[in-house]
């Protein structure tokens, strides 16, 4: 058995740690590739933190696509092969015409939560605009929605399955700047990125709005490196890109805001 103590400590997505630890014995036990439903950015970063140190496992995080957010893990024993055509990840076409009543990531993800389906069994939402949206879930849910999200807003909707080689991935919106600051304070670093002030960023901190590599960062002084990734709740990522030092001994900031 895995050392459940140990790889809990210090969590702070404890029962999705524990659900994951549970599925990671049933795959020892059953010498099978057991796999989660899908999983939030931090909680696969401190998944990926606590599982990567076990030697009687092996896992494979997997959402559809390369860059899929809400992901799903595979797990196996150490012994095994596996790789991500083991993790099982359907895709869904959520067709309409939505010219003139415009949907967002929220209103598909309250049409499929309103047929009754947990979030945990999506992924992520692609949303194309005015024809609709696609959608990642679990295969076993296929069905259902294909017969039951038939309206988002009030624009009908035909839902198929599609291919995941269908998926329409749009490459995000990024802008580049640059920041001239005399620290690497997650507070100076993120309103620059941000374009928010100082002391509104430091709020937003305080109040648990912002993570640094997915993980939650309340104390303003919190030093960021190169690599970084900031989210801001609301306000969407920055990652921290070159830094160098300028003649005044000042940092030269390369910052990436997606947008």
């Amino acid at each position: 058995m895995l050392p459940t103590d140990e790889i809990l400590k210090g969590v702070e997505n404890r029962d999705e740690i524990k659900r994951i630890i549970d599925i990671a014995e049933q795959a020892i036990k059953t010498w099978e590739v057991s796999c989660t439903d899908f999983l939030s950015p931090p909680v696969i970063v401190e998944a990926r933190e606590k599982f990567s140190v076990l030697s009687d496992i092996q896992f494979v995080v997997w959402g559809g696509y390369a860059q899929a957010e809400r992901a799903r893990i595979g797990i196996t024993r150490a012994e095994l092969p596996l790789d991500v055509s083991q993790v099982p990840v359907a895709a869904l076409d959520v067709s309409g015409n939505f010219l003139f009543d415009t949907a967002t990531h929220r209103d598909f993800l309250g049409a499929i939560l309103g047929t009754g389906v947990v979030r945990d069994k999506i992924g992520d939402i692609v949303v194309l605009g005015e024809r609709g949206a696609q959608i990642l879930v679990v295969p076993e849910l296929v069905q259902f929605l294909e017969a039951n999200l038939t309206q988002v807003r009030s624009v009908p909707v035909k839902t198929r399955e599609i291919g995941l080689d269908e998926l329409k991935i749009r490459s995000p919106t990024k802008k580049e700047m640059t920041t001239v600051e005399a620290s690497m304070r997650l507070d100076a670093v993120a309103s620059a990125a941000f374009r928010m002030s100082r002391s509104k960023m430091a709020d937003a901190i305080a109040q648990g709005n912002v993570r640094v590599n997915w993980k939650p960062v309340t104390q303003a002084s919190h030093s960021v490196q190169e690599g970084d990734l900031i989210a801001v709740q609301g306000k969407g990522r920055a990652e921290v890109g070159e830094v160098s030092i300028t003649k005044k001994q000042r940092y030269r900031i390369q910052l990436t805001r997606y947008l």
